[in-house]
């Protein structure tokens, strides 16, 4: 009639049974952008260590600086800007809605407005930024929160008012691969790039004045400042 009290677990079974449990708790990720560590799908990427960014046929691509820090990249299509940077983020906590925070601030203190709304990626924040001389420009700011890395993206130009030219973009954001290393960094810390070895070739020739074969599709884009 009456069972028997289980008995306590050996050291080894409560480990195993730790272990299971922080499996559990590790959400599954069904899409991108993804982890170096997972698996993900194959395509053409540009490899820029600290992020494999995808291209396509009609894509221009430029490289973001903070000083002579390469930090971000910037895909031009059908007269849109895709604008990606990757950070450092805590463990086991995401940095998403506190940058958001700050991006909202940022874009009232200059004179713009924002919303947020729900997006392909979760939330996400619809502004309207001033622009120099003109009416306030629509753009879009996507974040989306990764294994120990924050992924912030910046649609702006046709495609933050234009389905269709979007969907492209967001494909682009689904398909990077962020490469975080395994060293220490402070939460917002920008993921340092550097050019692929065939750009970083033939830039070197044409600084040295020699014939330079069209390999490179890189240049220079605006000076960034870290998200702090």
């Amino acid at each position: 009639m009456f069972g028997r009290r289980r008995r306590e677990e050996s050291p080894a079974v409560a480990e195993e049974v730790e272990q299971a449990e922080e499996v559990e708790e590790t959400p599954t990720r069904e899409s991108g952008p993804w982890d170096s560590e997972e698996q993900y799908s194959e395509r053409e990427r540009v490899d820029l260590g600290g992020m494999r960014l995808p291209v396509d046929p009609g894509f221009e691509v430029q490289l973001n600086l903070a000083g002579d820090q390469i930090v971000g990249a910037v895909v031009l299509f059908n007269e849109s800007a895709l604008q990606v940077h990757a950070f450092a983020a805590p463990k086991r906590s995401g940095i998403w809605d506190e940058v958001r925070g700050e991006l909202a601030e940022g874009v009232k203190s200059a004179g713009g407005t924002t919303e947020e709304r729900e997006g392909p990626f979760g939330i996400e924040l619809a502004a309207q930024v001033p622009a120099d001389g003109g009416a306030p420009q629509p753009v879009r700011y996507l974040g989306v929160d990764g294994p120990r890395w924050f992924l912030r993206a910046v649609i702006s130009g046709r495609a933050a008012v234009d389905a269709e030219i979007a969907a492209t973009l967001e494909g682009v954001v689904r398909d990077i691969v962020v490469v975080r290393g395994d060293e220490p960094m402070a939460p917002k810390e920008a993921i340092e790039l550097r050019l692929p070895p065939e750009a970083r070739s033939a830039m070197e020739q044409q600084e040295a004045g020699g014939d330079v074969p069209d390999l490179n599709p890189f240049e220079r884009g605006p000076e960034i400042a870290e998200i702090r």
